[in-house]
């Protein structure tokens, strides 16, 4: 994560770390954990947590800045595979597209590691809006091409909700082999 600042990297861990403390992402709850586990006020880790989720012009001081979150999609493919074996040169990616409480939708890629998904791109999008995902999904790409490393072999798998062309030309733009599922009633020829 050598994009971020060290006080950046600072909170990110502290949210991170508060996150497993408190078995909860809630601001209240990860500033009690830390301020109980670090034994300091929990008064200053709820300023840090919370100024970690504002806008740069709402931030006090000079030196304040915006975190853009798919900056930090490749740093963390990069250090999920990291984690492997170095003779293992294959990666598993699943799409999704998540509904939270009918209020907003999460495109996410996840690496799917040792039985569970870890996500490392996601946008998010308001329920219902109008306009295709499109657009979203194919930044999302485009924020991870030339990721993995060019010999090995990437499958990117997706349920057939989200099957589109346009998906399948993105994935092999990335050099990566679509593994997308298709309803019962597609059907397919050979060109001519």
């Amino acid at each position: 994560m050598g994009h971020l600042s060290r006080v950046q990297i600072t909170v990110l861990a502290l949210w991170s770390y508060g996150i497993v403390l408190a078995k909860s992402c809630g601001l209240s709850s990860v500033a009690m954990a830390l301020a109980s586990d670090f034994g300091e006020k929990e008064s200053n880790f709820r300023q840090r947590l919370r100024e970690w989720c504002w806008d740069k012009q709402d931030k006090p001081g000079t030196k304040r800045a915006d975190w853009e979150v798919s900056q930090s999609f490749v740093p963390l493919l990069k250090w999920i595979l990291a984690l492997g074996s170095p003779n293992e040169q294959k990666l598993v990616l699943a799409m999704d597209a998540t509904s939270l409480k009918q209020v907003f939708v999460v495109l996410s890629l996840s690496v799917v590691y040792r039985g569970c998904a870890i996500r490392i791109a996601w946008t998010i999008l308001r329920e219902g809006q109008k306009g295709s995902w499109k657009e979203p999904c194919l930044r999302l790409f485009k924020c991870l091409q030339g990721s993995a490393p060019a010999d090995w072999l990437v499958i990117v798998a997706a349920e057939r909700g989200l099957y589109a062309h346009w998906l399948y030309e993105a994935i092999q733009g990335c050099g990566w082999h679509p593994f997308l599922r298709i309803n019962l009633r597609s059907k397919y020829r050979p060109k001519g």
